[in-house]
């Protein structure tokens, strides 16, 4: 029986997003800029020797268990599920065997799964239903962001100093500029100075932003908010925008989510406050934003993904763990 999944909140995560491949990437990556037909070889004989030895959680593991505990809200009468996770992953079905092995002992809800042996997974996000793309390939995540595809990130190591988010909840905050709305103003700030920056966004006040590559995901979470037997005040699905903007940059935003009609519950404009200490204060599953910066210190202590910005390449981001297997 085939499933429309056009009302569930559909995401896909790599095999290194969802556990630690850390160890298992360093031996392929180890051998692979000399000899990648023996960087194969040796990867695979060390997956398989492996294949029933325990993984430890990646970034997006507690995302991924509360998203996929929503589902014991449905109603008898719902045909599709709340929400859906895909594991895509270049491994080859064979050397996936761990993946799935782990999958399966701890008890994860998962029946999707996509591995095409070394080829990129891009191309079968839009087969899936996908609206949001959890990575750490840096290419795969800037080919998706470029396609305007889905929503995608960049998944940044898993924090040293992780703070549990509230149970029977999923929590989720974005960055504003270039995340959930697009660059223009971002532009101007970093062109024309804060000074600029607020008196054209108080001018334009009353002028919606344009989607940015995250605005999509979150007209997806406001269906899900909806689908829930709960008011949304009281919804489960908690969403946070933690942007730098202040004082008079304010109004633009918030007229622009009531422009987009979906609901957010916590908004902070920090103008001047570190970001960190708010992201770690609200106790994400996931934090995105698009800027080093900030990543840097929020991925200690909270699970974080970088935004590419459209159409930069690789140009000013990090190229650590990439081949994602």
């Amino acid at each position: 029986m085939t499933i429309d999944f056009t009302h569930t909140l559909v995401v896909a995560i790599s095999a290194t997003a969802l556990f630690d491949l850390s160890e298992a990437d360093s031996v392929f990556r180890a051998k692979f800029a000399e000899d990648p037909a023996t960087a194969i070889s040796e990867y695979r004989e060390y997956m398989l020797l492996r294949e029933n030895d325990p993984l430890s959680d990646g970034t997006g593991m507690s995302l991924v268990k509360a998203l996929l505990g929503l589902n014991r809200h449905m109603k008898e009468s719902d045909r599709s599920p709340l929400t859906e996770v895909v594991v895509m992953s270049r491994n080859s079905p064979e050397t996936g065997v761990r993946v799935f092995n782990n999958i399966r002992t701890r008890g994860l809800p998962i029946t999707r799964h996509v591995f095409t042996g070394g080829e990129s997974v891009v191309d079968y996000l839009e087969a899936f239903k996908v609206d949001l793309f959890l990575t750490t390939n840096v290419a795969d995540a800037q080919r998706v962001i470029d396609g305007q595809v889905c929503a995608a990130a960049i998944l940044q190591p898993p924090p040293a100093d992780a703070q549990s988010p509230p149970e029977d909840q999923v929590r989720i905050a974005f960055d504003g500029d270039a995340v959930l709305f697009d660059e223009a103003s971002e532009r101007v700030y970093k062109q024309e100075g804060l000074s600029r920056f607020s008196a054209l966004e108080d001018e334009k006040r009353l002028e919606p932003m344009n989607d940015g590559p995250y605005a999509g995901f979150l007209r997806k979470l406001s269906v899900l908010q909806k689908r829930l037997p709960f008011r949304v005040e009281l919804s489960p699905v908690r969403v946070a925008i933690i942007t730098a903007r202040g004082t008079p940059a304010e109004m633009r935003v918030i007229n622009t989510l009531r422009n987009w009609n979906v609901y957010v519950n916590e908004i902070f404009f920090l103008g001047g406050v570190e970001k960190s200490n708010v992201v770690r204060a609200f106790r994400a599953h996931i934090f995105f934003d698009d800027q080093d910066l900030h990543l840097e210190t929020t991925a200690k202590h909270v699970p974080s993904g970088k935004v590419p910005t459209r159409g930069q390449g690789f140009r000013g981001q990090r190229l650590e763990r990439t081949e994602d297997r």
